[in-house]
């Protein structure tokens, strides 16, 4: 039973692996301190925060967040640390709230790996503060503890740092501060805010009055994709949920479905869903026939672009399937659950043990709980129709960054100038109608590499094929996904690199050596890795220097500017410790600076290295080569089932994609 804390209350834990669910109603930033037995943190080695965001035992998310999983591994802690104490701050000069008063009560929640609540705690009558200590785990005679603190500080961050006995708090503080500035300037612009009279409401006409109530997101931003096992360690065969571009968010203590008799619709309304886009409008709709929903239009939500709008649209249709199916859920539950009830209430009176009055309340309970869930059904199955009928007229409108391998926009495509807002990189469904599949996207430029996970423990899928056949599909994967980033970046750039140590990947890297848009030849061997790692290491080195001293003229002329993927073969085959450092410290450090990692590997082989692993784990977003229900949503935390794209039986698409990629290269002489 999840306990349910007040500020001052304590409750024991009774694992030491946890993940600490932080949902606020705006992008806050998230952090942790050590404290010895006294609560004192013996120095910066001791904080966990955005621009440092990994110490032994503790993870926490590198940027601002409405919603943030940060994992914690208790008997990993440095020798000495007897306290977790979890920060929370606004950040500064972002545009938002400048204190938690004006902002909803952010919603702290400490869990299992597996996602099930050991407690939570609601922070309260908080306003003029813009940090909080929100809540602390300790250590009491051998056993561990988390107790609800709430401390506020109306002096913001660097009051908190000061009060946790921190060394220079101001400068710590401005430091974590100029961290999530930078995180926020990397990401792409959102879309304006919606405004009350350009609402789109969905699914008007239907009654939804026996479903449950739940409130439309608080955030003023929509959720990015989902998350994977990155966030939440090793449990990775577990539902895991995205953070916002940081994804694909709560499942616990964000908005969820409420009991049924909490009456009212389902406000199904994107939070940046709108009929018109500045500074052009979408094409208008055709006329719905009375009492009928509106025919759905292609690049019906807000953007500037109608690339912009088809983003938002498809993150439109994934909230709205997300929560039509909690509805439903809930609302079956609900009757499950009022069945069991009525039957208690009858067979609790002795009278209705006796002749048929009990076989008769059994079946008018039973008969109202078929009623309510068929009601429920026919709702989802009005909602499915209608999102069913949207992805129709919007598949064939996606750009070719979006889009499928199958869509005949391919065949045309032409390799832009620009890069696109985001790239597809798979399709999610529920189990209630697996043939509606909403596009999986990521944001361009990558903010998180990427795990192909090769291993048969991956999923149930996995386990039935052969290793071998499992490990070149995974390797095609990673290729078709290295095709895709190179298909829509301008000439040059875009840069592929490859580690394939055994050389076992020659046939599914055919097709990129061939084209001859590889970087260089796959690299083999020890020495091979060494130098490819040690060239990617060097060009972070640089460009991080060169960013800090403002002085991007100093770089070397012959350094590639333009954004870098490693593609890892068969990690941690030809690794040694060195090379294994270097690629967390790509991961970590590569993404500001345009380098980002590509790996296929099993999860189960690489865990031999324990837990220096579990950071480059937790930081990459976990695809599969087979269909895997391993991914969650951020609203209601659904499992849902990612399917890879894949290229039609017979296509030459990719090798028509990459062909189209050399020769841009060549007009542009690079």
């Amino acid at each position: 039973m999840t306990a349910e804390l007040v500020r001052g209350q304590n409750h024991t834990l009774p694992q030491t692996r946890l993940e600490i669910r932080v949902s606020a109603g705006t992008p806050v930033v998230a952090g942790a301190t050590l404290g010895d037995e006294r609560g004192t943190v013996r120095g910066i080695e001791w904080i966990a925060h955005p621009g440092s965001p990994q110490l032994p035992g503790l993870d926490v998310s590198q940027q601002a967040a409405a919603d943030h999983r940060l994992a914690v591994d208790l008997e990993a802690l440095p020798a000495g640390a007897h306290r977790v104490t979890v920060l929370l701050a606004l950040p500064v000069g972002a545009g938002g709230p400048v204190r938690f008063g004006a902002v909803p009560a952010p919603f702290v929640a400490v869990t299992g790996l597996d996602g099930t609540e050991i407690a939570t705690f609601t922070l309260t009558d908080l306003d003029a503060e813009s940090a909080v200590s929100a809540l602390e785990l300790y250590r009491r005679q051998d056993a561990w503890k988390v107790r609800a603190v709430g401390q506020g500080y109306a002096g913001g961050l660097a009051e908190m740092l000061a009060d946790q006995g921190v060394t220079d708090p101001a400068a710590l503080a401005g430091s974590i501060q100029e961290a999530v500035t930078r995180g926020l300037a990397r990401s792409v612009a959102p879309p304006p805010p919606r405004t009350p009279e350009a609402d789109r409401v969905r699914h008007a006409t239907g009654s939804a009055d026996h479903r449950p109530t739940a409130p439309p997101p608080a955030a003023p931003e929509p959720p990015e994709p989902l998350a994977d096992p990155a966030t939440t360690g090793p449990a990775h065969n577990q539902p895991h949920t995205a953070q916002p571009h940081t994804a694909p968010g709560p499942a616990a203590g964000g908005p969820s479905a409420a009991g049924p008799s909490a009456g009212g619709p389902i406000n199904y309304a994107h939070p940046r869903r709108q009929h018109a886009a500045p500074p052009s409008p979408p094409p208008a709709a055709p006329p719905a026939q009375p009492g009928q929903p509106a025919q759905p239009v292609a690049g019906d939500a807000t953007g500037w672009s109608m690339d912009e709008r088809l983003y938002n649209q498809i993150w439109g249709m994934f909230e709205d399937l997300a929560r039509a199916v909690a509805a439903y859920r809930s609302a079956v539950d609900f009757a499950e659950s009022r069945m069991d009830q009525e039957l208690d209430r009858a067979l609790s009176d002795p009278r209705n043990r006796i002749g048929g009055a009990g076989d008769r309340a059994r079946e008018a309970a039973r008969a109202k709980r078929d009623e309510l869930a068929s009601r429920a059904r026919e709702a989802l199955d009005r909602d499915l129709a209608q999102l069913a009928a949207e992805a129709a007229v919007v598949e064939p409108a996606l750009p070719a960054a979006y889009a499928g391998w199958g869509n005949p926009v391919w065949h045309a495509h032409r390799i832009p100038m620009e890069i696109p807002m985001a790239l597809r990189i798979g399709d999610l469904h529920l189990p209630e109608r697996t043939d509606l599949r909403i596009p999986l996207l990521v944001r361009l430029p990558l903010e998180r590499g990427m795990w192909v996970d090769s291993g048969r423990t991956a999923s149930e899928a996995a386990a039935m094929m052969d290793t071998d056949r499992l490990r070149r599909l995974a390797m095609e994967t990673a290729v078709a996904h290295a095709a895709r980033l190179l298909a829509v970046y301008p000439p040059g750039e875009f840069a592929v690199h490859v580690i394939d140590p055994a050389g076992s990947a020659a046939g599914p890297l055919a097709p990129l050596v061939e084209a001859g848009v590889l970087a260089g030849p796959p690299a083999a061997g020890p020495g091979g890795v060494a130098s490819v790692l040690a060239h990617l290491t060097r060009r972070v080195d640089l460009v991080q220097m060169a960013v800090r001293a403002r002085a991007a003229d100093s770089l070397p002329p012959d350094l590639d500017t333009g954004e870098q993927l490693l593609v890892v073969n068969d990690f941690p085959h030809g690794f040694d410790d060195r090379a294994v450092t270097q690629l967390r410290y790509l991961a970590d450090e590569g993404p500001a600076v345009g380098v980002h990692l590509l790996m296929v590997a099993d999860r189960e082989e690489a865990s031999a290295y324990g837990p220096v692993l579990d950071p480059l784990w937790r930081s990459l977003l976990r695809i599969t080569p087979v269909a895997d229900s391993h991914l969650a949503d951020p609203w209601v935390g659904h499992a849902w089932t990612y399917e890879p794209l894949t290229i039609p039986p017979g296509s030459r698409v990719l090798e028509q994609v990459l062909a189209a990629v050399a020769a841009a290269r060549r007009a542009a002489g690079r």
